[in-house]
């Protein structure tokens, strides 16, 4: 077996947010379904931006979030994500770098631009993600690299890698090298309507076993099994998957293994001010756990208090020191 130098590698679509605050009547004008993540065009993408007024800009993406998360933990992470050498893909960049997270998949010189999400706030913290995937279109499996594969614990894929349909290959590239060289795949599922376009191709990624570790949460488990009895989707999911995580909001999350099903609940926040990346970061802080040989409960655990911080302020990126929120826990190690 390789040697392992990486704790988490993460695969996923390079995208900046850019964040702001409506009410619900906005979605409606805009015939915008409320909680999901929609695929839009460059034309759409302009006239929305146009339309927010007032916004913020952070780099976000799903696997890159969780990157960042576990890589505030103390893991060592990388990612894997693709965007085109411009000013915005410049500054996807070098703020992945900063947080610690190992980014080294060259830049498109030409095709879309840097992909951009354009994400609305409502007044009850709910999150509506309007995405132009750019770039992110480019990503093939010339740009994964099979030594740093090789090299990482375990390699996170996200179900939104699903929609650009080159990546598709880049994924199951992915899965084959990180069982090769005797690693685990985890796969997050990332949003309903995600898995609504692709139920049957995730149900056999995770029942051929291409995926050891899945995460969810309650509405994205329930359209995977198209039920609405939750104990009963766990159930299904423990049959399927060797180790699966499941969150619930504020009735914290559930892990799913071979001997059980375990409950941990949330930490309590003040305010939920924006629950982008909040799947996000309960992955980092599961995975981050996984890395130091905890238990699964743990692990869940510090998933839970590192979803706590994000939903706390805008933007899908820590704010808080992460690792002294789980010192402070007893966590850490």
């Amino acid at each position: 077996m390789p040697a392992q130098t990486l704790d988490l590698l993460c695969l996923g679509n390079a995208i900046v947010d850019v964040l702001t605050s409506v009410d619900d009547a906005f979605l409606d004008t805009w015939g915008i379904a409320k909680g999901g993540m929609n695929l839009i065009d460059e034309a759409r993408a302009e006239a929305l931006h146009a339309a927010m007024g007032t916004t913020v800009i952070v780099s976000g993406g799903s696997a890159a979030n969780t990157a960042v998360g576990a890589a505030k933990l103390g893991a060592a992470s990388a990612f894997i994500g693709k965007v085109r050498d411009d000013e915005v893909g410049g500054y996807f960049s070098a703020d992945l770098r900063s947080t610690g997270v190992a980014f080294g998949t060259p830049a498109a010189a030409d095709g879309p631009v840097t992909a951009r999400s354009y994400i609305l706030v409502t007044p009850d913290g709910q999150r509506t993600m309007n995405t132009f995937l750019g770039a992110c279109q480019n990503l093939t499996v010339d740009d994964v690299d099979p030594a740093l594969v090789a090299a990482a614990g375990v390699t996170y894929l996200e179900g939104y890698l699903w929609d650009p349909p080159h990546a598709k290959d880049a994924f199951r590239k992915a899965s084959s090298l990180a069982h090769a060289a005797g690693r685990r795949v985890a796969l997050s599922l990332s949003d309903s309507f995600c898995v609504g376009r692709y139920r049957d191709e995730f149900l056999d990624l995770v029942r051929s076993k291409q995926v050891d570790i899945v995460f969810a949460n309650e509405a994205e488990l329930l359209a995977l099994y198209e039920t609405a009895d939750f104990d009963g989707a766990v159930a299904a999911l423990r049959a399927d998957c060797a180790l699966a995580a499941v969150t619930r909001g504020a009735a914290g999350a559930v892990v799913a293994e071979p001997g059980g099903v375990r409950g941990v609940p949330a930490f309590p926040v003040a305010a939920v001010v924006d629950s982008t990346g909040a799947g996000d970061l309960f992955a980092a802080g599961f995975l981050a756990g996984l890395a130091r040989g905890r238990d699964a409960l743990d692990c869940a655990r510090l998933g839970a208090l590192a979803a706590a911080e994000i939903i706390g302020h805008v933007g899908a990126r820590p704010v808080a020191d992460l690792a002294a929120l789980a010192r402070a826990e007893r966590l850490d190690a």
